[in-house]
C-alpha cells in the first residue's frame, strides 16, 4: 500500500517507491518526486511465476492465449516478468489475457491514472474474488506473481506456492536465474527511493546525504556478509575461494553500477506502452546523483 499512499496522497517526505510507477508518474507529467538511486529490492521476477498443473503449461511459450493473473498490471515485478517473457522468449503481452486484482481506488495505476496498453486485454478481478480464489477454481491458467500480504490494497489469501493443484513454471528456479544473469549480467531492480521535490528545491544537500546514509549502511552491511563468509569459509563449508567472487559487490547503490538494468527496465517500459516515450535516467534522479 505505500506506493499507492505516496502516489495518491503523498503522505510521505522520502519513501521507497516502485521504479515502474516512478517513471510513469514522471513520464505523465506529475513531478512532485525526486528519484534517489537508493535500490531496496531484486530477484528475477519472472521465476515466480506459477500456473495450474491442468492448463497445459509446461514451458514460457505455452502461456500464449492463457489467462493470466497480476496483482497490478505496472508494478514493477510484473514489467520485468513480461520483459523477460518477451525478450527470452518471444511470448508477448498482448499474447496473453491478463486478469487485475487491484482496483481502480487503490493502486499504483488508480494513482497515476493507467489505462490498458494498445493491444492488450487487462480484466479487473471482481472484489468478491482474488488471484488465489481464481487460480483454485480453473478461473485463471496462471499468475505472473503472487502476493499474500495483509495490507489495504492486496487481497488474496491462498497458499498457493503449496497447493497439488498449483506448479512453478519454472521447477528449478534458481537455475533459471543463474542462466538469465549469465547471460545477460542483469539483476533485476524492483524498489528505489523517493524525495519530495518540494523539499529537494528547499533543500538540495539532502539528497546526497541521505544516499551517503544508505550507502554507508550498505557498506556495512557488505563487511558484515564478508565476515559470514570467512566463518563458512574456515569452516569448510563452502569453497576457500569464494572469497575472491566476492570482491566486488553485487548488491550496490547508485547510478553508475546500475545503469544498464535501470535503462532495461525504462526499455520494457517504453515497450510496454507504460510510458509514452524512453524515459532518460537524468528524467528521473536528482542531478547530483548522476555520476554516483
Amino acid at each position: 500500500e505505500l506506493f499507492w499512499r505516496q502516489l495518491k496522497f503523498g503522505d510521505f517526505d522520502i519513501s521507497e517507491m516502485s521504479f515502474s510507477s516512478l517513471i510513469i508518474a514522471l513520464a505523465h507529467g506529475d513531478d512532485r518526486w525526486v528519484g534517489l538511486p537508493v535500490f531496496t529490492t531484486r530477484r528475477f521476477f519472472h521465476t515466480g511465476i506459477l500456473a495450474r498443473k491442468d492448463a497445459g503449461i509446461e514451458t514460457p511459450a505455452d502461456l500464449k492465449g492463457k489467462r493470466v493473473g497480476v496483482p497490478e498490471y505496472q508494478q514493477t515485478a510484473a514489467l520485468w516478468t513480461r520483459g523477460v517473457l518477451q525478450h527470452e522468449f518471444g511470448v508477448e503481452p498482448k499474447d496473453m489475457t491478463f486478469w487485475m486484482e487491484r482496483v481502480p481506488e487503490q493502486s499504483h495505476g488508480g494513482a497515476t491514472g493507467f489505462k490498458a496498453p494498445e493491444g492488450v486485454t487487462i480484466n479487473q478481478i471482481p472484489l468478491d474474488k482474488s488471484i488465489g480464489s481464481m487460480m483454485l477454481s480453473g478461473e485463471l491458467d496462471a499468475t505472473l506473481l503472487y502476493i499474500v500480504d495483509p495490507n489495504l490494497i492486496d487481497r488474496s489469501t491462498a497458499d498457493l506456492w503449496n497447493h497439488p493443484d498449483i506448479k512453478p513454471l519454472f521447477p528449478d528456479a534458481h537455475a533459471e536465474g543463474v542462466r538469465f544473469y549469465n547471460k545477460t549480467g542483469l539483476y533485476p531492480i524492483n524498489h528505489g527511493m523517493v524525495i519530495k521535490k518540494e523539499i529537494v528545491d528547499k533543500h538540495p544537500w539532502v539528497v546526497l546525504n541521505v544516499y551517503k546514509a544508505f550507502k554507508q549502511a550498505n557498506d556495512l552491511a557488505g563487511r558484515q556478509r564478508m565476515a559470514h563468509i570467512d566463518a563458512y569459509i574456515e569452516t569448510g563449508i563452502i569453497p576457500k575461494d569464494s572469497k575472491a567472487s566476492l570482491a566486488n559487490p553485487l548488491i550496490q547503490h547508485g547510478i553508475v553500477a546500475n545503469r544498464a538494468v535501470l535503462e532495461t527496465a525504462a526499455q520494457y517500459s517504453h515497450e510496454q506502452g507504460l510510458t509514452p516515450r524512453l524515459m532518460g535516467l537524468d528524467e528521473v534522479f536528482s542531478k547530483n546523483t548522476m555520476e554516483q
